[in-house]
């Protein structure tokens, strides 16, 4: 699963960095909250998705914002518990929960890096915190969905998102059985596309484009946000 990512730079910088993208007043209100390095769900993040960037009928990928914790648009009221973060590529076209998003709002989640635990007992009670990102330094983007629903309570509209999830690759495989869907930039345009499914893009990243190091357990708290979160320790 990704339940926890960094953004290091500015929300100035990652709008540079997928400068493609045009911007809504939404996802620039957003700019001091970045950097954030202990990214946690149900927070507000800075997606792409595709939007009307003219009138009547002109499409492109538009930063927008939206709370990581997909909540179905079709959904009278909020189910109990916590919104997914995470929606596996396996069965996603199908999945009454899913499917919807997948064939019509699908979106790029920018990102410098994201978090993963691995058991290091067999009792699974204990972990050891892994940060990772691409081994350029560059930043990149993570293949989501998302919807927006209406609340009924305020009578506001809400978008969010979760990130798609896949098997790993031989460096994930070391430290968990997954991994958020990286999607190649060359691949953007598709996926952002209205084509219904893009199966094909939901694969594995290279491992050797990508790196990964063990940091400090303070991790496992949102409250711990400073850059020594990704100082990397000797195990």
């Amino acid at each position: 699963m990704c339940g926890r990512v960094y953004i290091k730079s500015t929300l100035e910088g990652l709008f540079r960095a997928f400068s493609f993208a045009q911007r809504e007043r939404g996802a620039e209100a957003l700019a001091n909250q970045f950097p954030r390095y202990n990214g946690a769900p149900t927070l507000y993040y800075p997606i792409i998705i595709r939007d009307v960037i003219r009138e009547p009928d002109v499409f492109g990928p538009t930063f927008v914002s939206a709370r990581w914790g997909l909540v179905a648009g079709w959904m009278k009221q909020q189910r109990p518990g916590r919104p997914p973060i995470n929606a596996r590529c396996e069965g996603i076209a199908t999945n009454g929960m899913f499917k919807r998003a997948y064939a019509d709002r699908r979106c790029l989640i920018p990102i410098d890096g994201f978090f993963e635990w691995k058991d290091i007992y067999s009792t699974g009670k204990d972990k050891q915190p892994y940060a990772i990102a691409m081994s350029s330094g560059e930043p990149f983007a993570l293949a989501g969905i998302w919807e927006t629903w209406r609340n009924p309570e305020t009578d506001e509209d809400i978008r969010t998102f979760c990130v798609i999830t896949c098997p790993p690759n031989d460096m994930m495989a070391a430290i968990h059985d997954r991994m958020p869907v990286i999607l190649h930039p060359e691949d953007y345009e598709r996926w952002l596309s209205p084509e219904p499914d893009p199966y094909d893009l939901m694969r594995p990243f290279p491992a050797e484009l990508m790196v990964m190091w063990a940091i400090d357990r303070k991790v496992g708290s949102p409250k711990n946000d400073t850059a020594d979160i990704l100082d990397p320790v000797e195990l």
